[in-house]
């Protein structure tokens, strides 16, 4: 089983004591490659940096994530154009709206996010987007920008059937986290997984964030990383009806051919 973890954010700080240790337990459970999320203009130079120091097994986006949409300015925009262009950034983003938290203001959000889709229909980049609570003004961006942008992944999918079918018809990509493995909150994605087609399918950590609820034994930090990509995949294989051989060969393959590596 050869599995790509399309959203890894390996530049958090509670990777640097262990970081080799981190990469080599991914390898072990079968995790080939890996995409470092770049959420703000020092993260997405570091995840740049990471990558060029594993080139063929780590690659990076580059972007803001819409936390930080309030410190969105024009070095910001001049940086990420900058970064956009190097190889080894195979999409842009992570961008997008978060009224859950509203950490930045709701106008900084949509302002920062349309300026990175200027970038990706500029550089003609895949983009990696981020949306919670926000759908309509989601779409309604997204809708802006309609025939200027290529490929489209919604990372982290927790979402509602609707917001689903939404994305499917605009013909964009779903990423699924270890969210699957919550019962308190994930377990409608179980019956939605089902209906997402393998070309549109990838699967993603998000750590150390979301540490899958089902692993076992749970590590004694709670920190999520790469190698339990393997443990959601099994998941998402018994919610979809799927030999886990057939989901994890299909998301490989959809992850491949989209941030092209």
């Amino acid at each position: 089983m050869q599995l790509i973890d399309i959203g890894a954010n390996l530049t958090h700080e509670s990777f640097r004591p262990d970081f080799d240790q981190v990469l080599a337990r991914a390898r072990q459970a079968g995790v080939a490659q890996m995409v470092v999320t770049g959420a703000s203009a020092a993260g997405s130079r570091m995840a740049l940096s990471i990558a060029r120091a594993h080139p063929g097994e780590l690659f990076a986006t580059a972007g803001v994530h819409p936390h930080h949409a309030v410190d969105y300015d024009d070095a910001t925009d001049a940086l990420l154009r900058e970064l956009a262009l190097a190889d080894e950034v195979r999409a842009v983003g992570e961008t997008g709206l978060d009224y859950h938290r509203n950490y930045s203001p709701q106008t900084a959000q949509i302002e920062a996010f349309e300026r990175q889709l200027a970038i990706a229909a500029d550089c003609g980049k895949p983009l990696f987007l981020h949306q919670r609570d926000a759908h309509d003004d989601f779409m309604a961006v997204m809708r802006a920008f309609e025939g200027r942008l290529g490929n489209v992944v919604v990372h982290c999918f927790t979402g509602t059937r609707n917001e689903m079918v939404d994305y499917l018809d605009a013909g964009w990509h779903i990423g699924i986290t270890g969210w699957l493995c919550d019962e308190r909150r994930g377990t409608h994605l179980r019956e939605l997984v089902r209906d997402i087609p393998a070309d549109r399918l990838m699967i993603e950590t998000d750590s150390p964030y979301l540490l899958p609820r089902t692993v076992t034994p749970k590590p004694s930090h709670r920190r999520n990383e790469p190698m339990y990509l393997k443990h959601i995949v099994e998941e998402l294989a018994r919610d979809r009806g799927e030999d886990v051989d057939v989901t994890a060969a299909n998301a490989t393959a959809t992850a491949t051919a989209f941030f092209n590596l």
